[in-house]
This record gives structure tokens, sequence and C-alpha cells, in this order.
């Protein structure tokens, strides 16, 4: 008895020490009208499919946004669950292109908006994951974030649903009765490729599994689609943790010393290795990358 208990320790064990989480983030949140479904019912729906599979996310919020009066009417629906309600600055500008104090004080105004929210938590994103092109831009931000107490909601699977969003929103305005169907299988089939290349750098460059955060968006494809691509994950054997389980991996703890800073977690930590390079393309994640393939496919 005792030597197959022991086996099936090691079984089990095995299966723990390679166990792959992913957790759910979801960025600009906005209410926009799009063809099927308008901005409440595209809310409604992706609030349904997290509760229904018990997922709970980070939702990161543009302040000009929330002060809208239907997205106040949401986000506080949204703060009767148990979501995290995160900061993506006010107007929704990319560092890159504007200084450090302007910047600064967009992240100050959106917290104003959304602190009012029981269920804001003081976790931030960069605009386009683009955290400063110049060292002292970066080194400024980050000293910024934690003097006001902010922790990095750093994205480690990064992808580009909103252009597959977008190529959907097109051809639905071009015909309304169009098969969504293909769409959806092109965006899973992405995720799922880019979900491999994120966890492959993980185990290059950290040696070890990471309790992942995809970005997504608050969007007409994530409306449509998020319970099939819950069940995609889970039906390859991962396991969907909340965002709040997620950001207590050390990872989230870590600074890529890199210009420009930005990107994945996982790109940026790659990247500062100085190893890997021909796995590494800039910008990491872009439509460009996405075009040719949804055109030979005629989406």
């Amino acid at each position: 008895m005792c030597k197959i208990a022991y086996v099936l320790f090691l079984a089990l064990f095995s299966n723990m020490a390679t166990a792959q989480n992913v957790a759910i983030t979801m960025d600009d949140f906005r209410l926009t009208d799009d063809p099927l479904l308008s901005g409440k019912e595209k809310d409604e729906r992706i609030l349904k499919t997290l509760a229904k599979n018990k997922v709970d996310i980070a939702l990161f919020v543009i302040g000009s946004e929330a002060e809208k009066p239907l997205s106040a009417q949401r986000l506080a629906v949204w703060n009767r669950t148990n979501h995290i309600i995160a900061n993506h600055t006010y107007s929704h500008a990319p560092y890159n292109r504007i200084a450090f104090q302007k910047f600064s004080e967009d992240i100050l105004n959106a917290e104003t908006v959304l602190s009012k929210y029981q269920r804001f938590q003081k976790y931030f994103r960069f605009t386009m994951l683009k955290e400063g092109d110049t060292q002292d831009k970066r080194d400024q931000l980050r000293t910024f974030l934690k003097r006001q107490g902010y922790k990095q909601g750093y994205v480690t699977i990064d992808a580009s649903d909103w252009y597959v969003n977008a190529r959907l929103i097109a051809r639905l305005k071009l015909n309304p009765n169009a098969d969504t169907k293909p769409y959806r299988d092109y965006y899973l089939q992405h995720i799922w490729e880019r979900t491999q290349f994120y966890d492959n750098l993980a185990q290059k460059v950290l040696g070890r599994n990471v309790k992942h955060t995809l970005l997504i968006h608050h969007n007409l494809l994530n409306a449509l689609f998020l319970n099939d691509l819950l069940e995609m994950f889970r039906g390859k054997g991962w396991t969907i943790i909340s965002a709040r389980d997620a950001f207590t991996d050390p990872i989230f703890q870590m600074e890529p010393k890199i210009v420009p800073a930005g990107e994945s977690i996982l790109w940026g930590l790659t990247k500062e290795t100085g190893r890997f390079e021909n796995l590494l393309r800039y910008p990491a994640e872009d439509e460009i990358y996405e075009k040719d393939a949804m055109d030979k496919l005629g989406l």
C-alpha cells in the first residue's frame, strides 16, 4: 500500500508541476453599439459568460469612458461582482507619445473616476502595453506607480483579438447575415498559437510555468465567443484561474530593463536576456501579423 501511495503521490506532484493556469484580463471597457449587439447587450453577455463559468477577471477601464452615463450604470453592475476594476488611464493615450508629467496626471484622473467603485484595485496597465520609449520615462513612471501604491497589471499572453474584432465588425456592416463561425475559429486558433508562444518563452527564460494573464478586449468578438475561448483552454487541460490569483505570481514583481519598454512581461524578460532574439518581433503583436492570413481566408 505504501508503494502504491508513493506512486500516486509522484503522479499527482508531476501533474501539479506541469499544471498550466491562465487568467482573463480585459481592456478597453467601451459600450459602443455594434452589428448584432448593442453596447449594453455586449456587456451583459460578457458578464453572463463569466458568471456561468465562475471566472473572475480584471477589467482595465479607461476613465473617460467610465464617465459616460451608460458605462457608469454598467460598471455599477461589475461592482457587485468579484471582478477587479483597474486603471487603464483616463484618455487612453500611449505613453511613448506623451511626456511623463501629462501621462502621470492621466493615471490620477482615471483613478478619480474609478476609485468610487468598491471593486477598484490599484492595478495599472499601459495603453497598448507601451511603457516608455526612453530609460528616463520608463523609470520615472515605475517610481511614480510605486509611490501611488499601484501594481503592474502585466500581460503574459498578448494577442490581437482587437484586430479580429475589427474585421468581424467590418464584415457584418457589409452583410448583417454573414457567418461568424470562421471568425470564431480564427480567433481561437490565434489565441492558442500565441498562448503556446508565450508559454514557451516562460520555459526558456524562467524555466517554469507561470500564472498567465491573457489580454483580450471588451468587444463584440468576446461577447460572442468568450465562452468558446474558456472551453478551448479547459479542453486543452488548462485551468482558468482568477486574475487576483494570477497576479500573485512572482513574475508580476519583475521589471525588465529594456528600451523601448513594454509588450508582454515575458517578451520583455526575454529581450532583457539578450538571448532568443530570433524569437522576438517588434511590436510583439499587431494587425500586420494577422492581415495576410485573414485576407487569404476571406475574413
